[in-house]
């Protein structure tokens, strides 16, 4: 098969099922993107030059959309010029959020185009006035709104999405559920594997050394910010501390802002910081600022505690290795985390806003080791039955041949020109605990069967 990729940070979310189909060495894979020091031997770039800011005079609201059209001509040219060298995909997969998909089925109209659907952004509920801290200004609420330009022109395009969680799709509205699919994302389940002797050890993450009397919280995310609790698990660590004399503290995070507002001369981790002043043990507090993957990973098998916190927003891929590395997780109860997390059974869930009950629960998992054992050996058991990547890939096949009606793993492929693709299984979230399959619904008769009735994991 002859597969596009469209994702202006290559490889993005299709790191995983790009190096499946090369592996394969059956298929042509063809990547566009800005330029980046990344590689994947194998894949065909295409690279193209992100496109100028809008002019200060744009509307506010409309900026965001206004650098996603200029996005999506660069790649719709880039598209063209591969399509007067000879190549015409099968199938076209990318990401929505930057506008890159948006013109290319006017350069392939033949060929089906499978998004990833991220989030879509509402003026009330979800990330936004979840925070009583930070209220939302009147003038926020159209901008928030225009944010969404992307995501409809993208659902009123031809093409089919996916999303990796029933929450992510139920932010959607209810006339574009049927057609996207949730397809969970898979964590390499043997990289991330717990290592009951980590304890055992000293642990050296830059400057920074854990001895195995130490009891070690761990704290991760792209950046310190509200939206993944930042300020709310800072403020639980004065009891911790006091309460644990033997607890350190790594957060894991660099000082930027990846989601919502920016302080206006300072950082969270320095406000923070002044906010807490004389309240923390900072020789037992430590910020390592952005790690390797392997410093990650060595960090999380050692944590004895681990916090993840997120407003009611897309859930970071760090929750979903801690639970195949068999961490004991203190996750916040919202939606995000409570579809990952079973509070007393996979993870210990506490209030997002109460700073006192995620102490009370990092404080448990550290005075019960009995009880955290359960829930780290649980909770890597989830993972090896929700989270694995083989099985991941094997439905992300499965999803391919449905909207494109050929078979990646086919031993022979169809001819490119000749497929009859049909219309994949959308699932509601009422249905996503339930492994029935669900009937797909052909838009002509398929010559190849997929292994599975339904696009979505149970």
């Amino acid at each position: 098969m002859k597969f596009l990729f469209v994702h202006q940070n290559f490889p993005g979310q299709f790191l995983h099922i790009v190096r499946h189909l090369i592996r394969s060495g059956t298929h042509e894979v063809v990547f566009i993107s800005e330029n980046n020091d990344n590689v994947i031997s194998g894949v065909r770039r295409v690279i193209y030059r992100k496109p100028v800011s809008p002019p200060d005079a744009t509307h506010p609201g409309a900026r965001e959309f206004a650098l996603a059209l200029s996005r999506a001509d660069a790649v719709a040219q880039a598209a063209s010029t591969l399509k007067g060298l000879g190549f015409t995909p099968d199938i076209i997969i990318g990401h929505h959020g930057w506008g890159e998909l948006l013109n290319l089925h006017d350069i392939f109209p033949a060929s089906p185009i499978l998004g990833y659907f991220e989030f879509f952004y509402h003026s009330d509920g979800f990330d936004v006035g979840f925070d009583p801290e930070f209220p939302t200004m009147p003038d926020m609420l159209p901008r928030i709104r225009a944010k969404n330009a992307i995501n409809l022109v993208a659902l009123n395009n031809p093409g089919w999405g996916q999303t990796p969680t029933l929450f992510q799709r139920s932010t959607y509205p209810s006339w574009a559920l049927d057609k996207i699919s949730v397809l969970r994302e898979g964590v390499d389940l043997d990289l991330c594997s717990p290592d009951p002797k980590a304890a055992r050890h000293t642990l050296h993450i830059k400057d920074v050394t854990i001895s195995p009397k130490d009891r070690l919280i761990t704290y991760v995310a792209r950046d310190l910010e509200p939206y993944r609790g930042f300020h709310v698990f800072m403020r639980s660590l004065p009891r911790i501390l006091k309460e644990c004399p033997k607890a350190r503290v790594v957060l894991v995070g660099g000082d930027g802002v990846s989601y919502g507002a920016r302080l206006a001369h300072t950082t969270w981790r320095q406000y923070m910081l002044a906010e807490l002043q004389g309240q923390l043990d900072l020789d037992r507090v430590h910020f390592v600022g952005k790690v390797t993957y392997d410093e990650f990973r060595a960090l999380l098998k050692r944590s004895d505690a681990h916090v993840y916190l997120t407003y009611p927003f897309v859930a970071s891929w760090s929750l979903r290795e801690a639970m195949a590395m068999g961490c004991a997780i203190v996750g916040s109860a919202t939606e995000p985390v409570n579809e990952f997390i079973e509070d007393g059974s996979t993870g210990l869930l506490a209030p997002f806003l109460e700073a006192r009950k995620i102490a009370d629960a990092v404080l448990t998992l550290l005075d019960n080791r009995k009880q955290a054992q359960m829930l780290r050996e649980a909770a890597r058991t989830q993972a090896e039955a929700t989270l694995c990547l083989n099985d991941y890939l094997t439905r992300y096949e499965d999803l391919i041949e449905q909207v494109s009606g050929l078979s990646p793993s086919a031993d022979v492929a169809p001819q490119p020109r000749k497929r009859s693709p049909r219309k994949p299984v959308a699932q509601s979230a009422a249905a996503s605990k339930k492994s029935s399959p669900s009937k797909a619904v052909p838009k002509t008769p398929v010559s190849a069967k997929s292994r599975s009735g339904t696009l979505l994991p149970t």
